[in-house]
Parts: C-alpha cells; structure tokens; sequence
C-alpha cells in the first residue's frame, strides 16, 4: 500500500489563511495525504481569528511578528524558522499561497531543502514589479521556484506559459470562494458589536477597505475623500469602514471620515463578520485583492481603488471597475451604480470568473495525480 503524501501547508496573514484553510480541510480529511499546517503568524491577531473560524490548529507555529517588523526580518525570520521545521518533518510538497512576504520565504526554504513546492494562487500578474508592492515582485519569484502552480484562471495559467515557467500548471478557480461558500449564512448573527448596530437603520450599505502600501499618502487621502463626498450626495447610504491597524491608514481614515454621521469606522472584522456584510451591501470598495474575487461571487459591484489590478478578468466580466484613486473619477463611479439601476444590475449579475467551490478538491486531485495516485490528469475548472 502507498504511503501518504505528507503535505506541508505555509502561510502566515490573515488573507492566506483565508484562502488555505478550505485546502487545509480538504487535506485533513482525505486519506491519501498527510497535512502538517505550519503558519509564520507574520499577522498574529488577524491569523489567529481565522484559524480560530475553521478550526484549524497548526502543528508548527513561527510566531514571527513583532512591533513595526520589515520586510526583511519577516523574509530572515520565516527562513531561518522553517529550517528546522523542514528538517523535523520532511515533507512531500510545501505549499504556499499568493505573494506575502511568508510566501516567497517559504517557498525558497523549501527550495534549499530540495522539497517540492506547490503555489496556490498562481500566476497573476500586474508586470509593474513595484504595484502591488512587494507582492508583484514576490509572486514572480515564487513562480521561478514552485514545481506546481495552481491557477484560479485560464489568465493566470497563459501568464506562465507566456513567461516560460517551469512545472505542471493547472486551473483550479480560487479557493477565495470555496471559503466563501463555507462562510456565508441567511441567518448570520453577528459578533462585532460595532457592525450589529449599523445594519439596522435601512440604510443601503457600502463597504469599503483601504490600505495598501502604494496608496499611503495622497492617494489614501483622495480615497477618504472621495468616500466623504460620497456619504453627502447620498444620505440613504452608510459607508462602513473596517480600518486597517496600520498607524498611517488610522490617521488618514479619522482625519477626514472621523465625523461624517453616515460613515462608519469601525475596528476590523474577522472574516465571518466581513463576509456576511459584504452579502449584505450594496456595493464594495475596495484596494483589497481578495474582496475582488469574494464579492462578485455574492453579486456586488466592485470599484477598485488602484490603477491596476492583477485580477483582470473580473473587469472584463464586468463585476469589477477601475475607479484608481483619483476623488472625481471615484464618486461619478459609485454615484452611477447608486442611482443607475441598470448600471448596477449590469455589474451584480456579470458571471464571476473565479470559481464555483471545488477548488481545493482540484487542487488536491493534482497533488495526487502528481505523486502517481490518480491516473488521469483531473479537469480544470472553466466559469460557465
């Protein structure tokens, strides 16, 4: 009888967690692998609540973060720990996910120990190597190492192909919505006590996340006010805001929305809660890379506050905009989805390109037929 594929999973943010704890769940409990979770806690409080929502309890723990941490000592800390990790456990295949910092250092720790790496979220691309920043320029690198990439789209795997990257790739969709599916319920009850009290007015709810590095300073600034202009054009609306912990988006975020009555900024929100709001709005944006593939999955317009996005596909499927940070373009943007009926159902009932649920269970069937435990190369995933 063949052993088990010991499969190692990395990850360390609150997003990666996200998207690898269905994986994490579908390799537990299939009888061909053997999972060993080892996260980097380069995010502490925000990774453990999702770990905490999957029940998920890691069987190796960094515990890497510290006060006002680099890019650099997170890099130096994920290498240094998972050499012995990798060394205890001697896994099959390391697997990691998108383009933190984490990602890029666990994929070349395995790569010194000579141990296959798969990469789950594969081959999106901005070719702008500093935006998103460092997440371009991580992904890359991740792509010259893994032998393995598991792609949401029939882009992701053409941007490969197209750049000669070695290894088996394969489209799986993104497990961004197989969490999804896990996550949202009709009869929610929320936990935030911040978020139980807002949803009660009748208002129409806009949800909006910003944070990102390249958008610090000015283009943060034009976001908030933007979203200032926009909370006074349409009083019926409320503007719900989880702000970052990150110090700059705080004092940005209060500076300009901190007294605006029908904006709300609030603490940030475990997934659940963050999930079932977004099935709740009315309208999402949004800087977030993960929030552009969760949301038109529940229906809802998307404008993107950057100039660029590395998830093209749900802008020609027509879910998402490009509304980049510039304060007019912003508001004439949500203002036409807010009085347009037919501008907003145009985006709400596009097709969403990035998945239908199963994309760990393909992510997995690949694994196995990679280790010679399934005969036939599994089907890919194709948006109907």
């Amino acid at each position: 009888m063949n052993r088990k594929i010991k499969v190692m999973t990395v990850f360390g943010t609150r997003p990666e967690a996200i998207k690898m704890a269905p994986l994490a769940l579908e390799l537990s409990r299939r009888e061909e692998f053997e999972h060993i979770c080892c996260v980097t806690a380069q995010h502490r409080e925000m990774l453990d609540s999702v770990l905490a929502l999957f029940s998920i309890k890691p069987d190796h723990d960094l515990n890497i973060m510290a006060p006002r941490q680099t890019l650099s000592s997170i890099t130096e800390k994920v290498l240094a720990g998972l050499d012995g990790v990798l060394e205890q456990e001697k896994p099959d295949i390391v697997l990691v996910h998108g383009d933190t910092s984490t990602t890029f250092a666990g994929a070349l720790a395995a790569f010194y120990h000579k141990v296959t790496v798969g990469h789950v979220e594969a081959g999106l691309r901005t070719y702008d190597k500093y935006s998103p920043f460092p997440e371009e320029m991580n992904r890359n690198l991740v792509s010259k190492i893994a032998d393995l990439h598991f792609c949401p789209t029939v882009q992701n795997k053409a941007n490969l192909a197209a750049e000669a990257i070695a290894g088996e790739a394969f489209i799986t969709g993104n497990t961004a919505i197989d969490a999804v599916h896990l996550t949202v319920k009709d009869e929610y009850k929320f936990k935030s006590a911040e978020l139980k009290g807002l949803l009660d007015d009748g208002k129409r709810i806009i949800l909006m996340t910003a944070h990102r590095r390249e958008n610090y300073g000015e283009p943060l600034r034009n976001i908030c006010s933007a979203a200032a202009e926009i909370a006074s054009k349409f009083p019926d609306t409320r503007i719900i805001y989880p702000v970052h912990l990150s110090p700059v988006v705080r004092e940005t975020a209060k500076e300009i929305l901190g007294n605006i009555p029908n904006v709300s900024l609030i603490e940030p929100l475990d997934f659940d809660d963050n999930i079932n709001l977004m099935a709740r709005c009315t309208l999402v944006m949004t800087d977030s890379g993960g929030l552009q593939e969760e949301a038109p999955s529940l229906g809802k317009p998307v404008l993107v506050l950057r100039h660029e996005t590395e998830r093209p596909e749900a802008v020609e499927a027509g879910t998402v905009k490009l509304a980049g940070v510039d304060r007019d373009t912003i508001v004439g943007l949500a203002s036409e989805l807010l009085s347009d009926e037919n501008a907003y159902n145009a985006m709400a009932h596009a097709v969403n390109p990035y998945g239908d649920g199963f994309a760990s269970r393909r992510t997995a069937d690949a694994i196995a037929w990679y280790f010679n435990r399934e005969g036939n190369r599994p089907d890919e995933f194709r948006p109907r």
